[in-house]
């Protein structure tokens, strides 16, 4: 599995345990040392890190499926974080989640993300269809579900975040 996808502007970087581990620390002078690029102090909070050592603990089969970094290859800066919460069910089903700092939004990096991720798991063969839930005031992730053809199909009780709206799409993402 790589340990790098690349997308137009972006570089999706895994995150092994031991980035993980100074990801929760919120060590960002180290986190600068191993990933190689600039780490802003606000980039740590939005990665679910304990969750996901929880996870690789569990299996370390998961790590290319979690959180990847974002790495804005022109800029050489990580921008945000996205990935999927497990590697494909039985079903094929995989959830994606995505954070873009906020100073970086508006410019199509989680759209460019998304694509680099779902056509890295259909390439696979073991992901067919792609999950996203989204909080229902969350426009800016509702319009690239949308914009990305993803179909709601219920919704759920995120004991983090409360009520989200469940939405699907059939792999690979055009």
């Amino acid at each position: 599995m790589t340990s790098v996808i690349t997308t137009s502007r972006l570089d999706l970087v895994c995150l092994p345990v031991p980035v993980l581990q100074r990801v929760a620390a919120g060590d960002v002078a180290q986190l600068r040392r191993l990933l190689g690029v600039d780490v802003p102090p606000a980039w740590p909070p939005i990665v679910p890190a304990q969750l996901r050592l929880a996870q690789l603990n569990a299996d370390p089969s998961q790590q290319p499926w979690l959180n990847r970094a974002l790495v804005l290859r022109d800029e050489q800066r990580v921008v945000g974080t996205a990935g999927f919460h497990g590697a494909p069910d039985e079903r094929g089903r995989v959830e994606i989640g995505y954070a873009v700092l906020p100073e970086y939004r508006r410019r199509g990096l989680a759209r460019e993300a998304v694509l680099g991720l779902t056509g890295w798991a259909a390439g696979t063969g073991r992901a067919r269809t792609c999950v996203a839930s989204v909080a229902p005031d969350n426009t800016a992730s509702l319009a690239l579900v949308a914009a990305l053809g993803f179909t709601r199909v219920g919704e759920q009780i995120d004991p983090e975040d409360g009520l989200e709206w469940v939405f699907d799409r059939p792999l690979p993402l055009t």
